[in-house]
């Protein structure tokens, strides 16, 4: 008993960082405590006495499972209705049941990483996000050091080619998302536009289930005229637009009636915003407060 309470308190005490490493690769947090549960099942089932490494073998073990369920998801995503977003986290919960999430893994990052490969994607997270060793990411993808090597070093381009610019400090960030909350609840179209980056897109996510725009807006007036609309059309019902802490970055929740509606995150450079991603797919939000 002694033996299974001690190995049932590691895995409590790295859970957070497996539910990290999960959500990197797949972008959902749903499936990622999935796999980080199906992972602990496994350890369960193995003679857990033998492994050198608890932790080194539950990180290998989640990211492969993680990555089997990236590769399935992949179709369902092209599949998927309109533009397909990241489950967002947001971070002002219970302190004990937080996601060690890495500062880079924002919501423009991980947009970005749906354009890798499932093994790019691994190899890239893995290696550049979360510090495993090009041996040890063979041993998630099932190919050599080298070319693991390769696969990081591919995802690595692709994502400095693709990735918005981004280089503001936490602070900035946070000043620009107040000015951006002002003008929307404002409804403000002057002050909007003025924080909008000239070649501004905005991503929203309904999956189908609640109101979005189809397709990726793209320029300062599209953009700042769809959220106006969006504000007026919760006007009458008392949208409360709020701060709070998307994927460890400023950005902000709507709510009606104490639930919540919408979660919207932000990319920042220059003072201006670069990219708007906005979530308004219940089965997204059903878990978060």
């Amino acid at each position: 008993m002694a033996a299974a309470e001690a190995l049932a308190a590691e895995f409590e005490a790295i859970r957070p960082r497996l539910v990290g490493v999960a959500y990197g690769l797949l972008g959902s947090l749903g499936e990622a405590e999935d796999v980080v549960q199906e992972a602990w099942l496994r350890l369960c089932r193995t003679a857990y006495a033998d492994i050198e490494d608890v932790t080194g073998w539950l990180v290998v073990t989640v990211s492969r499972l993680a990555l089997d369920v990236l590769r399935s998801a992949r179709v369902r995503r092209e599949e998927y209705v309109g533009p397909w977003l990241p489950e967002p986290v947001l971070e002002d919960g219970d302190p004990a049941d937080r996601v060690t999430l890495d500062e880079s893994m924002s919501m423009a990052m991980l947009v970005v990483l749906e354009s890798l490969s499932p093994a790019e994607r691994t190899a890239f997270v893995l290696h550049d996000v979360f510090g495993l060793t090009f041996a040890e990411v063979g041993q998630v993808v099932g190919r050599t050091p080298a070319a693991c090597r390769q696969l990081a070093a591919r995802a690595r381009g692709h994502v400095r080619g693709r990735a918005p610019r981004f280089a503001v400090d936490q602070d900035e960030h946070r000043k620009v998302v107040d000015a951006f909350a002002g003008a929307c609840a404002g409804e403000d179209l002057r002050a909007l536009l003025s924080l909008l980056d000239p070649d501004v897109v905005l991503r929203s996510d309904g999956g189908g289930l609640a109101k979005a725009a189809r397709r990726p807006l793209h320029g300062p007036d599209r953009v700042s005229r769809f959220l106006v609309g969006v504000v007026r059309r919760y006007t009458s019902r008392q949208l409360v637009l709020a701060p709070t802490s998307v994927n460890g970055w400023a950005g902000l929740c709507g709510t009606r009636d104490g639930r919540l509606k919408f979660v919207i995150g932000l990319a920042v450079a220059d003072g201006r915003i670069t990219e708007i991603y906005m979530v308004t797919n219940p089965e997204k939000l059903g878990n978060l407060t």
